[in-house]
């Protein structure tokens, strides 16, 4: 068994309200000789190291995927995705605890391991994303920001 954690990040234009979601654009995996999947857009996240917390991992991970820090983590949104993936032919699960996270600027430094980013409405990303576990997720983020989130 694999945890990691990650984030759904937003960021709030001051002027317009908007809020935009980031998402990064993953390479393609192998899973298992036969099947294969595409490009897909996910949200940052990564392993989380021995002598890390949670939210330690989702700082780290967003800062070196994307540049972005300091983020602001809101613990009060924390979702867990479960799901089987295959390495060198063997089948895994895999747990990933997702936080919803603030980012006070847009400009990404993307790293190595991401393709592309793409910051984008509700809306745009939720038909952007790919798997349905990452819509589920986009959809409780959005609701929860809708429902609790002050704007400055």
């Amino acid at each position: 068994m694999e945890h990691s954690a990650g984030a759904i990040i937003f960021y709030e234009d001051k002027k317009t309200g908007m809020i935009e979601y980031l998402l990064l654009q993953y390479p393609k995996v192998s899973r298992g000789e036969k099947t294969r999947i595409p490009n897909h857009w996910d949200f940052p996240k990564g392993h989380i190291e021995k002598g890390e917390n949670e939210i330690q991992t989702v700082s780290r991970e967003v800062k070196e995927e994307t540049g972005l820090a300091p983020i602001t983590i809101i613990p009060a949104f924390k979702e867990r995705v479960s799901y089987f993936f295959f390495r060198d032919g063997k089948r895994i699960f895999k747990e990933v605890i997702f936080y919803l996270a603030q980012a006070k600027i847009k400009k990404v430094q993307l790293s190595f391991e991401h393709l592309d980013f793409t910051w984008l409405p509700f809306e745009k990303a939720l038909v952007k994303v790919t798997h349905k576990n990452t819509k589920d997720i986009l959809r409780k983020a959005n609701e929860f920001l809708a429902r609790n989130y002050v704007r400055n």
